[in-house]
């Protein structure tokens, strides 16, 4: 998950940029506006963390351009500017959530999560790591590239993808791969 932090104190760029990566996600961060809608252009992000004061231009400016780009990237404006007006009009102009500084690190951590499942879109597809199986069409892919199965290891394989660092027993399997016929 890559997330664009877009703030002009180099302090909480630091300690922010830290803790999201303990977190598992890639942070890109800029300081102005031009630079963060380029980076909008360039790169695909799951969510953007926006100040309004920005060293150049502001974060309305960049949610709008966000969302000219992206219509659905959820953006949490993180700023000192905790007035009700500024929070109203962040949230009409589609940011997902509003939080003033100082913030508690767990509790933003807690938010971006929030924000990431509302927005995740309803499929049915399972991945693991680069492996990805749409059970719509009973397609597998690893890394964009179509695998092709036998119905047996479609079979097995939708077995352990739907249930991961579980540990599945010989009789569970072999109750899978037996079909309605009673054939293996």
């Amino acid at each position: 998950m890559r997330i664009l932090l877009v703030e002009d104190d180099r302090g909480i760029v630091s300690a922010l940029t830290q803790l999201l990566k303990t977190e598992g996600f890639e942070v890109l961060s800029t300081s102005g506006q031009n630079e963060a809608i380029d980076l909008a252009h360039r790169f695909r992000f799951d969510l953007a963390l926006l100040d309004i004061s920005l060293a150049q231009g502001n974060g309305f400016g960049v949610c709008i351009a966000l969302h000219a780009i992206d219509p659905d990237i959820p953006v949490i404006f993180l700023t000192a500017s905790d007035d009700e007006g500024s929070t109203v009009a962040g949230l009409d102009m589609g940011a997902v959530d509003y939080i003033a500084k100082p913030f508690r690190p767990k509790e933003l951590l807690s938010r971006i999560r929030v924000a990431l499942r509302k927005n995740k879109p309803q499929s049915n597809i399972l991945a693991v790591g680069d492996l990805s199986c749409d059970l719509n069409t009973a397609q597998v892919r690893k890394r964009d590239r179509e695998i092709i199965l036998s119905a047996l290891e479609y079979r097995l394989l939708l077995a352990f993808m739907q249930a991961p660092k579980k540990l599945l027993t010989r009789e569970f399997l072999r109750d899978v791969i037996w079909d309605s016929a009673g054939e293996y």
